[in-house]
């Protein structure tokens, strides 16, 4: 099946990404470029699945691997839900780009996370010292509806 851009013979220049650096992020955005260093992983075991009525697990999976990665760079730190093939690039020490990359928000908190529209890759070591100072998930947040009077 041909894309429709090559049938019709033009292409579509593809924008450039925009690196962000993290006090900039906010919660409830998505989209995000940027360039951190892991400075700390941990991995979390999943919580034990109940079976449903009538004895059946759901179709039987991999277990997935989920870590909490604290991430940052000159300005702050977040945590970053890594997920599966995510947890082996999110080694202490390493430097990564985070593409395309989402906020979501857990018991009030903001994290990173990156799903299949996103990507994450290793790049060269950056110059840059983590600023743990500025841990952006240790900012609570609170849902207020504004109603019209």
């Amino acid at each position: 099946m041909a894309s429709t851009a090559a049938a019709t013979g033009t292409t579509t220049a593809k924008r450039k990404p925009v690196f962000v650096k993290v006090e900039q992020l906010k919660p409830g955005t998505t989209g995000h470029t940027l360039t951190v260093k892991v400075v700390d992983a941990n991995p979390v075991v999943p919580a034990a699945r109940k079976a449903r009525p009538g004895g059946s697990m759901g179709r039987p999976s991999q277990p997935s691997r989920i870590a909490e990665c604290l991430i940052g760079d000159e300005t702050g730190c977040i945590l970053f839900t890594a997920r599966n093939d995510q947890v082996d690039l999110m080694k202490p020490g390493e430097t990564v780009i985070v593409r395309n990359s989402r906020i979501d928000m857990f018991k009030g908190t903001m994290r990173l996370g990156v799903d299949k529209w996103g990507r994450i890759e290793a790049t060269e070591p950056a110059s840059f010292t983590v600023k743990e100072d500025n841990n952006l998930s240790l900012v609570e947040y609170e849902l207020i509806n504004v109603t019209d009077q």
